[in-house]
């Protein structure tokens, strides 16, 4: 048991408060007296007085050259650290200081008082200010991110606000309702925030006496430490590293957590903590009371948790780490490249002759591993008949010479990595695994297994069911005839699919298949025929809809990326070559599995550069569509003929008109393409993914981008009539090609070949109504106008005598001939081209 540390007296009794320099040197303690102490880390020594200071201190913060006083009286004054001084007065409130945060760089200093604003003042220049002002209640507490960028604000309203500070006016950002108390600023009780050191979480003291963790970029609950104190939390802080927390309540408790397990790791018996804080590098910990007592613990954890403060960095505790799930931009060694370190082959250690053993590992390249036996001196072992040394120095293989091969690895090529479409990654204990006009399927975390829920938008032919999940899985596919779910491997199971009809005439259909051991799964899909699934090993496997392995084989273009499927087709992606800028080609095959045909295979997706694939999908007539980072929905057209296909855009969602007065800042969450419209989830606040409750669907018209958006003069609409109708011209022609190609693959029925009809019609409509305009923009126009009526696809003379009729109404005489002896031409069959 650890001897317990005798408290030095600073202060008389009241609120004390201390805080170390960032270099660990020095500490500062100020209490309800006038005078500010100073103590010299690793001294027993005296501390160093500054007397005549103001009564009262309410808030200290400090650098490594300054300390940063606030009192009662609204005065906020700075000292120097080299010459124990006062220096000047930083700014002045006219009701009582209740806290001062300075920036990481210490170059500003935020301070809340019981006004209702935060003063942001640069410690440069005191007359350049920031203000947050219109606070509800006054602010009790104040923390900056570790980046500088972001201000956290517990008010006694019992509401934390997030703002912006990295642009001249401070914006709020975020706000918590509902996770700490109402507080007056007096008060000793904590709700302070307290970021984590890696900047994307902090922890906060909760009314249930807990300390939550919340995540800064989605704001959703995380872990929490829970169940260690028995009165409310008025002190917490991180260890430098982030590895363990510190906690002091009334309960007369001092607590350290384990940040990896949320569990306490030690206790302490000290009343009336009213601040604590860790020393920036060694196993020291200080805190005061609200008697004015200084305790300075050193040798504060004891050898088995020291280890804890001795570790590297630690991230912050999450439900699930953003940081360990892949992403379209984390750089990861080709499978076909270079192997993981972990991997290698190890190395023979060095020979006694060496000249890394002579010289220690700082030593040259592999030209100097040698020395010359010139003088005799047995530097050398004896050679065989051969003249060539013997094995006998051999001793063993040792560790691989990583720093040979630092020179191989210091180039990676970056590749795309796996994603199943329409999941989303966990943002608290929830995410979506699967979203699309069917319905859309989610799962909860808790913590021992899953509950996974399906919903159905159309409820008068499925019903929704919900079932827990102990397998844990993370990917899903939903359709009118099952839903699709895989996990990945753990400790005792391999990695599983599982197939769920939402009809049958059985006892039991759904079915279960395992995965040989090692292979995991990175994306599947689910079509009316087949259940296909892409795999870490980069096979695609291919299922009946019941279970019965149909095709296996080992895909071209590798690591595997996604997949998509509809009826019998399938399409894969992978990664491909690697191009001048470093990147990997993202590649595409498709084939029909049912007759063993492959339509396009390692075709290039047509991204633009710095943009990732965000989801592909088939739309409701079968063609596949991507959506990238870039805000662009594409669609594949020509795709069953080898060697023809083509990526054509349907939508730039970035030249959207609801987007056009640059008031609205969204995004858009791809969720299919059918009945010739866009469908999706409109995200708003800088958000990447649909989140709870269940949002609402959008849906856009397509909007093929040819030309730049035209500036509207007053009333007068005919400018822009013109560019309206050529894309509307574009569209119409492509959507026929669209249809012309599946009537022609498939056994079209006779609404199909209706439709085809009328998309034909559809086109010479729009090149009649763009001739109309060519016409009434005079005569100099006649060559493009009759390069307008060429277009047309109608064969029987009618679309072309109307064509001859508009040109007459607008007295364009020469091009109504030149229409006529075109409907003639074609009435006997010459093609306007031959003559």
């Amino acid at each position: 048991m650890q001897q317990r540390v005798r408290g030095r007296p600073a202060h008389p009794n009241g609120p004390t408060f201390l805080t170390y320099t960032p270099d660990g040197t020095k500490l500062v303690t100020a209490g309800s007296n006038n005078v500010i102490r100073v103590y010299t880390t690793g001294s027993d020594g005296e501390p160093t007085n500054i007397d005549d200071c103001q009564e009262n201190n309410t808030a200290l913060a400090a650098t490594n050259d300054i300390f940063v006083v606030g009192a009662e009286d609204g005065s906020v004054c700075v000292y120097s650290l080299d010459t124990y001084l006062y220096e000047r007065m930083l700014t002045r409130s006219t009701l009582p200081v209740r806290d001062i945060a300075l920036s990481p760089d210490g170059l500003w200093a935020a301070v809340a008082s019981d006004e209702l604003e935060i003063k942001i003042v640069d410690n440069r220049d005191m007359t350049n200010v920031l203000f947050i002002r219109n606070l509800p209640k006054p602010p009790k507490h104040l923390s900056f991110h570790p980046s500088g960028s972001l201000l956290a604000v517990s008010c006694t309203d019992g509401i934390v606000y997030v703002y912006s500070i990295s642009t001249e006016e401070p914006t709020l950002t975020r706000q918590f309702d509902g996770l700490i108390r109402t507080l007056e600023t007096e008060d000793e009780r904590s709700s302070k925030v307290i970021w984590h050191p890696d900047g994307r979480a902090f922890a906060i003291p909760t009314a249930t006496r807990d300390v939550q963790v919340i995540s800064r970029d989605d704001g959703e609950k995380q872990r929490a430490f829970s169940g260690g104190h028995m009165g409310d939390i008025t002190a917490l802080a991180w260890s430098p590293n982030g590895a363990m927390l510190a906690t002091s309540a009334s309960d007369r408790k001092i607590l350290i957590w384990d940040t990896r397990t949320q569990k306490v790791i030690a206790r302490y018996d000290y009343s009336g903590v009213t601040s604590l804080v860790w020393h920036p590098h060694g196993n020291i910990f200080s805190f005061v009371t609200s008697e004015g007592e200084l305790f300075i613990y050193p040798n504060f954890l004891s050898p088995e948790n020291l280890q804890l403060l001795q570790q590297p960095p630690q991230p912050a505790p999450f439900l699930h780490d953003p940081a360990l799930e892949t992403s379209a931009n984390t750089r990861k060694t080709l499978t076909n490249g270079l192997k993981r370190p972990s991997e290698d082959r190890a190395r023979r250690k060095g020979t006694p002759d060496s000249l890394d053993a002579i010289l220690g590992p700082e030593s040259g390249g592999e030209e100097d591993d040698f020395v010359e036996d010139d003088d005799g001196a047995g530097y050398l072992d004896k050679v065989n008949g051969y003249g060539k040394r013997t094995n006998g120095h051999l001793d063993g293989l040792g560790v691989p010479n990583v720093k040979r091969r630092a020179t191989y690895q210091s180039w990676q090529p970056q590749i795309h990595q796996p994603f199943q479409p329409g999941s989303t990654p966990w943002r608290g204990n929830r995410r979506y695994l699967c979203l699309n006009l069917t319905g859309f399927v989610w799962t909860v975390d808790q913590e021992t297994h899953h509950t996974v829920t399906v919903e159905f938008y159309d409820r008068e032919f499925h019903r929704d069911f919900h079932f827990t999940d102990p397998y844990l899985y993370d990917k899903a596919c939903l359709n009118e005839h099952g839903t699709l779910f895989s996990c990945p491997p753990s400790s005792d199971n391999p990695a599983m699919i599982f197939y769920r009809p939402h009809e049958t005439w059985t006892s039991r259909a759904d079915w279960r298949t395992q995965l040989p051991t090692g292979e995991d799964v990175t994306s599947i899909s689910l079509s009316d025929s087949y259940v296909t699934v892409t795999t870490s090993t980069n096979y695609v496997r291919v299922f009946t809809l019941f279970g019965t392995p149909f095709r296996v084989y080992r895909q071209k273009s590798s690591p595997t990326v996604t997949c998509a499927s509809w009826r019998d087709y399938v399409l894969t992606m992978g990664n491909g070559a690697v191009g001048g800028d470093g990147c990997a080609k993202l590649l595409y095959t498709i084939e029909n599995v049912k007759r063993d045909e492959v339509c396009q295979s390692e075709d290039i997706v047509a991204l633009t550069e710095n943009t990732q694939i965000k989801s592909v999908f088939f739309s409701d007539n079968g063609d596949p569509c991507i959506y990238d980072s870039s805000g662009t929905l594409l669609i594949l057209q020509h795709w069953r003929t080898p060697g023809q296909a083509r990526w054509v855009p349907l939508l730039d969602t970035t030249m959207l008109e609801r987007l056009g007065g640059g008031r609205k800042e969204e995004s858009y969450w791809p969720v299919a393409v059918a009945q010739n419209k866009f469908h999706c989830i409109i995200l708003k606040g800088g958000d990447q993914y649909p989140y709870f409750p269940k949002p609402l669907l959008s849906e856009f018209e397509f909007k093929i981008p040819c030309t730049t958006a035209i500036v509207e003069e007053a009333s007068n609409s005919s400018a822009s009539e013109g560019p309206r109708l050529q894309e509307s011209f574009v569209r119409s022609l492509l959507m026929l090609t669209l249809l012309e190609d599946l009537v022609s693959a498939t056994n079209a029925s006779h609404g199909q070949r209706t439709e085809l009809s009328r998309r034909e019609i559809e086109v010479d409509k729009v090149l009649l109504q763009l001739l109309n305009v060519e016409c009434r923009e005079g005569e100099e126009r006649g060559m493009k106008a009759l390069e307008v009526v060429s277009l047309m696809r109608d064969r029987s003379g009618k679309m072309l005598e109307a064509a001859g009729k508009v040109a007459g109404r607008y007295g364009r005489t020469v091009l109504q001939e030149k229409i006529n002896g075109l409907a003639e031409r074609r009435l006997m069959g010459v093609d306007e081209e031959e003559s």
